[in-house]
């Protein structure tokens, strides 16, 4: 009978009564590039990669590629065009990438833009065509898919002890004073402590403090260019280094490590910042949200209790790091246009990283796994809502959502699933304040302009971070050799630099 059937079947699909397409496709394979982070290893059986490779009908396979050697990496393919992947994620056309793309070693993505139709519907929902036309290059082109939000995250700035803040009846605080005193309470009443300390290093802590005098430089400045700063109201870059607003901001710095309020070990990793927390030794860090928990979890302290605040004010207001709504995202080297089916490829990557359907499980998981809906709102299963390490960190461990590099459409609302009501509270407070500057568009430069503000890049950070450290320190004083630091920076043509990138701003 089941023989019978079968020829049936056959003998109908030939009469053109069951057309070939509606039977199951191989799945098309994808290959990727991933930035992979030591302290959230990739794994390829995350349940939210198999289920997207179910429901899209595709293979995707990646490439873990250390993050301090992905630069490396991808720079020799787009150098070589050698053992180049389909996809390279967690990248965008800013710095160096704008000379590769114009050079002919990327898709413009643009001129595919009818094959992206969840990319484009995207843009059009979050109101981000503007911000878009930002990221073409000189040609007039885009050559990579941005990672997209709604609206920008405050998922990172001061965390304070909340439990200590209520001990001793502190109120949140607004001003950088503010938090001196708070320190300095901590301080008198923890005399070996000290109060203040980093995630990862002093460029993480410059990143979210100085916005608040006006500037970002160092090694993680919003620029990429470590001594320029934007001035916002001129809507011009700067020498944000020799400034007067950089002059305040390392006063304020000084003050704190004279005082011994400021952790003298400030490079270090996971390990050592979470101890420092978790015992005591230091009450406040610039940190992110979906750490404390772990925090939480690692001390013996009774009642210990991490808070995330609100961006404090400093000489400029209260402002926290730059953000924007279109993030690294997707690449595609020029090597996928010789593949037949290079048009498959990109519809496929448009529906497994822009569809609704695919940033909810990118987001959330799988419904009937990590969550049910009830009544309308998003319950996660008992073992993650119990996880010490909190919702959004177990997550990203055990579902491979959340993460950078592979959910490129973050709503905010989804996100607030995965945290407590106070995060959603301090992100309400923080857009009132309206304290996240946007981060400014990346000139576009010629090969030997490039070339030459590089050097120049390399020059001037490199005695900035000399002198930054000294001023810390003390081993520099701020105002008898302030006029020898300008000297040198000038000497080494800060001006020319500062000049250059205004000719060539967007």
């Amino acid at each position: 009978m089941k023989k019978k059937l079968s020829l049936l079947l056959v003998l109908i699909m030939m009469m053109g009564l069951i057309p070939f397409g509606a039977m199951a496709e191989d799945p098309i394979t994808i290959t990727l590039f991933y930035s992979d982070n030591a302290t959230l290893p990739f794994k390829q059986d995350w349940p939210a990669i198999v289920e997207l490779e179910k429901r899209f009908n595709c293979k995707l396979a990646f490439e873990p590629i250390p993050s301090a050697d992905y630069a490396t990496k991808v720079a020799n393919v787009l150098n070589t065009g050698e053992n180049a992947p389909d996809v390279m994620l967690y990248l965008s056309t800013g710095g160096s990438y704008a000379s590769y793309a114009l050079a002919g070693t990327m898709v413009p993505v643009s001129d595919y833009f009818d094959l992206m139709p969840n990319f484009m519907e995207r843009i059009k929902e979050m109101g981000l065509e503007e911000e878009l036309k930002t990221r073409y290059l000189g040609d007039g082109k885009l050559y990579y898919m941005p990672g997209l939000k709604d609206k920008p995250f405050y998922d990172c700035g001061l965390v304070l002890r909340e439990d200590f803040m209520q001990k001793k009846g502190f109120e949140t605080p607004k001003t950088y004073e503010d938090l001196y005193q708070i320190l300095k309470a901590y301080k008198e009443e923890n005399p070996d402590s000290q109060p203040l300390t980093s995630v990862v290093g002093l460029r993480v802590i410059e990143r979210m403090m100085m916005p608040a005098w006006g500037i970002s430089l160092g090694k993680n400045s919003s620029t990429g260019t470590g001594v320029l700063s934007w001035d916002y109201d001129k809507n011009e870059y700067f020498a944000g280094a020799i400034s007067q607003n950089y002059k305040d901001y390392i006063t304020y710095m000084r003050k704190l490590r004279a005082e011994g309020l400021l952790d003298i070990e400030l490079e270090q990793d996971d390990a050592s910042t979470a101890k420092k927390l978790a015992t005591g030794q230091a009450c406040a860090v610039f940190g992110w949200y979906d750490q404390m928990g772990g925090w939480e979890a690692a001390s013996n302290i009774d009642g210990i209790k991490f808070k995330l605040y609100p961006p404090q004010e400093g000489s400029r207001g209260a402002y926290t790091r730059e953000r924007s709504q279109t993030e690294g995202g997707v690449i595609f080297p020029i090597q996928l246009l010789k593949k037949d089916n290079f048009k498959e490829i990109i519809k496929k990557v448009d529906e497994v990283f822009y569809s609704k359907e695919a940033a909810k499980i990118w987001c959330l998981g799988v419904e009937g796994d990590s969550y049910t809906m009830v009544d309308g709102k998003v319950v996660y299963n008992d073992t993650i809502l119990n996880a010490p390490e909190g919702i959004y960190k177990y997550m990203q461990n055990a579902y491979g959502t959340g993460c950078g590099g592979l959910q490129l459409v973050w709503y905010i609302e989804q996100e607030f699933t995965k945290y407590g009501e106070d995060y959603a509270e301090v992100n309400r407070q923080v857009m009132e304040m309206n304290a996240i500057p946007y981060v400014v568009p990346v000139p576009t430069f010629e090969d030997e302009v490039a070339e030459e503000l590089a050097g120049l890049r390399t020059t001037l950070l490199d005695a900035f971070v000399v002198w930054n450290e000294e001023f810390i320190s003390g081993t520099k004083d701020i105002e008898k050799d302030w006029d020898a630091f300008v000297k040198d920076m000038t000497d080494k043509g800060i001006q020319k630099y500062v000049d250059t990138y205004n000719e060539y701003k967007y």
